[in-house]
């Protein structure tokens, strides 16, 4: 089903709001530009169903539109709103699929698509037939980029909307720049300015070849925090909830004498012989970079640059190490559900040839967005031993915490801060009974896995000095 409304039997569950989700209520209320930056498993979307049934109950708002990810999309905002009995005069519509037409002539409240329908919603003049008043951006992180073609077609139609919500646990994953493509949509430039390029100028200085990289300016980062705070509540899940310890468990890999010489040429000359005269090439040092990440997992792509739709033909695979430690991961763990992230589609092959006729392994890939809540019930029922995904793609909207797993597996290695998060907290977060949950990540000793890693970690505390400054900052407003 592409459109999905109230169902015919709705729960009967009342909500009842938690301290923390009245005061987010009450914030979303008394701002019309507000960003809700809450920790995965506090309950946002019921927080917002929450100030939607005030608003339209005062006759102060009359319809929303819901911008999330396609995932989410499906399986978070009709959910909700039929999970509770409080929301099910609340009726939601996903514009997605053949049949997204039909669903803008359903009465509906909350209209909800992903960002990459934009396009066909600002066409032929359907939003303004909507007659949407709010706006709500579920994971604001994908819009922090103000050149991406989803932020343009949305920002000729921000000054229309009465109310801008933006909702996301993750606001700067790769630093403080992340931020004003979300402040944007929030305030049109008020806080920072108008224009990227001021802000750039304004906050950081330019460095490394080309100037490309920023760096902040002494006490931007302290200007920056004070300058959004009046916009945005930070809660943090650790400081209301019961959750599993984090912990982290680094697997090491040695790369076999042919793969290590294959790397190492690619790191040094940004080409390197594959053997019988095949020749692999990168046409810059950071294709290099994305060549020696697939070689550290065990296979390389021969083109010039990455696709990740071209066929597997075009790739090579050079050892299967990290294979060896999945599986050796898997037997020590004896039965214990495994959730697998990869980065590259010949992992994933390799990953297949590993767990090759186990039917208690699934491969996310293998099933459509609206199909996703089967893998969720499964695995929640302990049905599923392995869920094997790749985490750009389930990072947001799965809700994997209810039969207590307590380990991830990072195969490959990546660099987005967001989604590495985003991907463990489908297990991390409230409702998860165990003690702790283990991140396992297999890493190829002396590569680019072990700079990848510690990138991250840099990122990290960025965004937690930003966390937890909006926090501190919360706590005394609310004294």
């Amino acid at each position: 089903m592409t459109i999905v409304s109230r169902p015919s039997q709705p729960s009967n569950l009342e909500w009842t709001p938690h301290e923390y989700q009245q005061n987010a209520v009450k914030f979303l209320l008394s701002h019309a530009a507000a960003g809700l930056f809450l920790d995965p498993g506090l309950g946002k979307t019921s927080v917002v169903l929450g100030a939607v049934k005030i608003l339209k109950s005062q006759k102060l708002l009359s319809r929303v539109l819901v911008i999330a990810p396609l995932r989410v999309c499906y399986g978070v905002w009709p959910a909700e709103s039929r999970k509770w009995s409080d929301f099910h005069g609340l009726k939601t519509v996903v514009l997605h699929g053949k049949d997204k037409e039909k669903g803008l002539c359903e009465d509906a409240d909350i209209f909800v698509i992903n960002p990459e329908g934009l396009d066909w919603l600002m066409a032929e003049k359907r939003i303004k037939n909507l007659k949407i008043d709010t706006l709500v951006i579920d994971e604001s992180s994908k819009f922090k980029h103000t050149q991406t073609k989803r932020f343009k077609l949305l920002k000729p139609y921000l000054p229309k909307f009465s109310r801008r919500w933006i909702l996301t646990g993750t606001p700067a994953p790769n630093g403080l720049m992340d931020l004003f493509g979300q402040i944007f949509i929030l305030d049109l430039g008020r806080s920072f300015t108008p224009y990227i390029t001021k802000f750039r100028m304004e906050f950081f200085d330019s460095v490394g070849f080309g100037g490309y990289t920023y760096i902040l300016k002494k006490g931007s980062e302290e200007r920056i925090h004070d300058l959004i705070q009046p916009l945005v509540l930070r809660l943090a899940a650790r400081d209301y909830l019961e959750l599993p310890e984090y912990l982290e468990n680094h697997i090491y890999i040695e790369l076999p004498p042919p793969a290590r010489k294959i790397y190492d040429a690619m790191e040094r000359d940004l080409f390197a012989n594959l053997g019988s005269g095949q020749l692999v090439a990168a046409s810059t040092s950071s294709v290099a970079a994305i060549k020696c990440r697939q070689i550290a997992s065990g296979g390389v792509f021969k083109g010039l640059t990455y696709d990740p739709l071209v066929k597997s033909d075009l790739w090579q695979h050079l050892h299967y190490e990290k294979n060896e430690a999945l599986l050796d991961l898997v037997e020590e763990l004896g039965g214990q559900q495994l959730l697998v992230a990869y980065e590259f589609n010949p992992d994933l092959d390799r990953i297949r040839q590993a767990f090759k006729g186990r039917p208690d392994v699934v491969y996310a890939k293998d099933y459509p967005a609206n199909k996703f809540t089967e893998i969720e019930d499964r695995w929640n029922a302990g049905e599923i031993t392995i869920l094997v995904a790749q985490p750009q793609s389930v990072g947001h909207g799965l809700n994997l915490q209810y039969s207590n797993a307590q380990h991830v597996c990072w195969y490959s290695q990546i660099w987005d801060l967001e989604i590495y998060q985003q991907f463990t907290e489908r297990i991390l977060r409230q409702g998860n009974k165990a003690k702790h949950v283990t991140s396992h990540h297999i890493i190829a000793r002396n590569t680019v896995d072990e700079l990848v890693m510690r990138g991250r970690n840099i990122k990290d505390k960025t965004q937690n000095r930003l966390l937890t400054a909006l926090k501190n900052y919360a706590e005394d407003r609310e004294k």
